[in-house]
């Protein structure tokens, strides 16, 4: 019925002379859906940092710590699949700014939190709203920008979460090093204040882009003109049905269940093994770590994360022109050859000698950044070109969510590998990294069984 952008030159020569085809409306929606995901990934990742003095502070093992923070990827599959709904009905700038809002909110109140059930409910809440985040975000600038770029901005935006975990590192290298302290507060006398809880509170500042976004940011014109058809009754019959149960229609179920498994694979390996590589890196030598203490570990998972902005970036222009799935093959079989020599990285220094443990992990960090966090640029190009603009919000938001949902088993997983004992010896923080490689290579497998979409025009039905 219509086409979802409005397209502009597609011949201009140069590697970088894209960007005069974009608009200043649609740089502003990058800039909005960038800087949402960014601040969501920031918010999030304090906790992996902050992880082992709030299990001191209420005497956690890993594996309930682990927890913990998976209670916020479920709950986050659970704000997809209902921030998916709402940015289809109420649109994609105002469901932003509500997610936003929550997971800046809750992550602010989780650093009063007085005993850890509180905490709990904070990271139950939190989660919703991150998982609210992208699927408003990336569908956002996906049906703003022209088609021949969607998979370069797609990437961009996804490039955020690098700076979001470089930024969540800073903090906790600012902050937690500090040692507890007392306060003394009119009317409450002397308050003990935990590090980690400064930290926390300083993730409720994410909540002053609403502000931005809600002035300068517009709904896409083919949102506009389906939230009018819709109204009016006008659009198709399938179109018409609640946009939720249009995903387990015979036309689109074979999506939903393929998009489904594979962001549940790239999840489970992603979120396993960012959980504890911090803790990995940090870790003493004889405990399966890395040996690097807490602040040398921290600031290594910086240039983890600098390789994780450019492998972003360079997913998206790398899929708009060799396409989507080979693009998502190859950085998914190359991340699950880089996380055994990673997870090892004691045993390769010994073996190689003449290079010390810091400088391997310089090599091999920003290359496992690169691929094993740069596939995540291909969720949001493949998704919106594989669902219909009647139903894009929601199953981007369920499909994309529900993986994030199965994710919330991964850090627990990792943690009951790590504490195994095979052949007498236990296996440790670095070894269980490799279960990260087995799901990367199912997920691998499951980008086949989808065609290749790169550069199909969006449409209304």
């Amino acid at each position: 019925m219509g086409n979802e952008t409005t397209e502009v030159s597609a011949g201009r020569e140069g590697i970088f002379s894209w960007y005069k085809d974009i608009s200043r409306k649609q740089w502003l929606a990058f800039l909005a859906a960038f800087l949402g995901w960014t601040l969501d990934a920031m918010d999030l990742l304090l906790y992996v940092y902050a992880l082992p003095k709030i299990r001191d502070t209420w005497n956690l093992t890993d594996k309930e710590a682990a927890w913990l923070f998976g209670v916020t990827l479920f709950s986050s599959a659970l704000g997809g699949a209902l921030f998916g709904i709402i940015t289809d009905y109420i649109g994609r700038i105002r469901a932003l700014t509500y997610s936003i809002l929550m997971y800046s909110i809750f992550t602010g109140l989780s650093a009063f939190a007085p005993n850890v059930e509180f905490f709990l409910v904070c990271r139950f809440f939190l989660g919703l709203g991150m998982g609210g985040e992208w699927a408003s975000g990336e569908i956002l600038v996906a049906e703003t920008w022209p088609r021949q770029h969607r998979g370069k901005v797609v990437g961009m935006v996804q490039s955020g979460w690098g700076i979001g975990y470089i930024l969540a590192a800073t903090l906790a290298i600012i902050i937690l090093p500090h040692a507890d302290f007392e306060l003394s507060l009119p009317y409450f006398g002397d308050v003990f204040i935990h590090s980690w809880r400064v930290l926390f509170l300083v993730g409720i500042l994410p909540a002053f882009l609403v502000f931005f976004i809600r002035r300068h940011c517009e709904e896409p014109e083919i949102w506009k003109t389906t939230a009018e058809l819709r109204k009016q009754g006008k659009l198709s019959e399938k179109a018409r049905t609640f946009t939720f149960v249009q995903l387990w229609k015979k036309d689109l179920i074979g999506y939903t269940i393929r998009a489904t498994l594979l962001t549940s694979f790239c999840m489970i390996a992603y979120w396993g093994l960012n959980t504890w590589i911090p803790t990995y890196l940090a870790s003493p030598v004889e405990k399966g770590g890395a040996g690097l203490g807490l602040i040398k570990g921290y600031a290594w998972t910086i240039f983890i994360n600098l390789g994780a902005f450019i492998g972003c970036n360079t997913f998206g222009a790398i899929s708009d022109r060799l396409g989507r799935r080979p693009t998502f093959v190859g950085y998914l079989l190359i991340m699950a050859i880089l996380v055994p020599i990673f997870g090892a990285i004691t045993e390769v220094q010994r073996f190689i000698g003449f290079l010390s443990v810091e400088t391997l992990l310089l090599i091999l960090g920003p290359l496992l950044g690169f691929f094993g966090t740069g596939f995540y640029s291909g969720f949001g190009a493949l998704m919106a070109e594989v669902f219909p603009t009647r139903a894009r919000g929601t199953a981007q938001g369920f499909c994309y969510n529900f993986g994030r949902g199965a994710s919330a088993l991964a850090p627990y997983i990792f943690a009951v590998v790590a504490s195994m004992r095979i052949l007498g010896h236990d296996v440790g923080y670095g070894l269980s990294l490799i279960t990260a490689s087995v799901f990367a290579v199912l997920a691998a497998i499951t980008v086949l069984t989808f065609p290749e979409t790169k550069g199909k025009q969006l449409e209304i039905e």
